[in-house]
């Protein structure tokens, strides 16, 4: 019973972890399919970047930024030198911690997110959990989960129904010898 509830819990601070959290902070989960910023986050690392505004960006931040402005591809890379300009625009320069050269610059525009926690090895899972895997596995799962709760309390009631007529049996044993 202690391992079903470990278990629960585990499955719980996962979840709260990897989908509420980022759901409730306007963060974007991503996973880092590159060696470029190892070892600090290496291939397989699901990382929550969120929202942030280009005047709280600090050298030694990790963001993610768009590769062009406006497509979909992106670039998770640590901040190596801000630069403000009179106009109050600011342009970054980046690059992975296990790269020899730093990425092209980078406008405010481009900028998805900063890092705000990484997960190890979890995003191994969620690339492959994806689009129509993601449809079936996931109510399965919730299937699979209620199933094993309700296996759970049926072998409980069993258990302590067996329990009950052992106690019933025993009693007018115990009354007669009195």
């Amino acid at each position: 019973m202690g391992l079903s509830i470990g278990l629960l819990g585990l499955v719980v601070a996962l979840a709260a972890l990897l989908i509420v959290v980022p759901k409730v902070g306007g963060a974007t989960p991503l996973t880092v399919l590159t060696q470029s910023m190892e070892p600090t986050l290496p291939p397989g690392t699901l990382v929550v970047v969120g929202p942030v505004k280009p005047a709280e960006i600090r050298v030694g931040d990790v963001v993610t930024y768009q590769i062009r402005s406006g497509e979909p591809d992106v670039i998770t890379h640590r901040v190596i030198d801000v630069t403000s300009a009179s106009d109050g625009s600011y342009s970054f320069t980046l690059k992975g911690d296990n790269n020899a050269a730093e990425d092209p610059p980078v406008v405010a525009e481009q900028i998805k997110g900063r890092l705000w926690y990484s997960v190890p090895f979890v995003g191994y899972v969620s690339t492959a959990v994806t689009g129509d895997t993601r449809s079936w596995i996931v109510p399965g799962l919730a299937v699979a989960l209620f199933g094993y709760a309700a296996f759970m309390i049926v072998s409980g009631v069993i258990v302590s129904m067996r329990r009950r007529r052992e106690m019933d049996a025993a009693e007018p044993a115990a009354s007669v010898d009195d």
